[in-house]
């Protein structure tokens, strides 16, 4: 089975790029053997539906909080009202975002989605800071046209299917809170890179297939572009792959009956 892990970014450039790595799960063994990088939306995308089988684990929200789509009135699917974002521009939706927070009381200008909660991830609205929101936009309505299997919002009969995934459960569990990269070259530093090591060091040991059920491989070019890449982007595609992997095993993907397909899902 292929399996990526993608580490995505709302405008990637060669400065910022998205984050790639293939792997391949056979019984208990995940080997992660290469990596891409992309410096714009449609060479990724090509790379993509290049491969007639996959499952993608991808890191940034593939949906918006219910709350938000009922009182835009965005439609009543995921496909519905991911397509109507994206015939937006990137500034038609952000200010859309930013009129709807304007005039609501504190506390409720941002939703989270019932995954979100669970998780432990930041707002899919959010378009500043961590602009998750915008990487949505980015995202998800390429998906949906490409005609992949959105899991759950939006399955179909393509044998390539994509799921969210979240790389900080995996960092979080081995080194708690403690930062292990920085797009600001300031601030990265070299304990930021013994903490990669280290992450990369947990994942490789029996603690991983104890906890996953299969052992991790990392070709050596890919362990040294994890530990030398202070953006922590390669790294991160890593642990997608992981957690995507995981999710592979698990009936429905680990994903609850009840589960809102509107909104979608944290796949951990």
């Amino acid at each position: 089975m292929k399996i990526y892990g993608i580490d995505f970014t709302s405008a990637p450039s060669k400065n910022k790029v998205i984050a790639c790595v293939e792997a391949r799960l056979e019984a208990d063994v995940l080997s992660i053997q290469k990596f891409y990088r992309f410096i714009d939306f449609p060479s990724f995308m090509d790379f993509l539906t290049r491969s007639p089988v996959w499952i993608a684990g991808v890191d940034f929200p593939l949906g918006q909080p219910r709350k938000l789509i009922e009182n835009l009135q965005w439609g009543k699917t995921w496909a519905e009202y991911v397509e109507r974002v994206g015939q937006m521009s990137k500034q038609e939706f952000v200010e859309t975002l930013n009129q709807y927070r304007q005039d609501r009381p504190v506390g409720d200008r941002e939703h989270l989605r019932q995954t979100d909660k669970f998780a432990g991830a930041i707002s899919p609205m959010k378009v500043y800071g961590v602009p998750v929101g915008k990487m949505f936009f980015e995202g998800a309505p390429r998906m949906l046209a490409a005609g992949f299997s959105i899991l759950p919002c939006h399955p179909t009969n393509d044998p390539r299917s994509v799921i969210e995934i979240y790389p900080a459960l995996i960092s979080k569990n081995i080194i708690g809170k403690l930062s292990y990269k920085s797009d600001d070259k300031r601030k990265q530093t070299s304990e930021m890179q013994f903490l990669r090591q280290e992450i990369i060091n947990q994942v490789r040991s029996p603690i991983c297939k104890s906890k996953y059920g299969f052992v991790v491989e990392i070709d050596q070019q890919v362990t040294c572009e994890c530990v030398s890449d202070a953006s922590g982007d390669t790294l991160d595609a890593v642990l997608a792959a992981i957690q995507a992997a995981s999710a592979s095993q698990q009936p429905n993907y680990g994903i609850p009956e009840n589960c809102d397909h509107l909104e979608g899902w944290i796949c951990a």
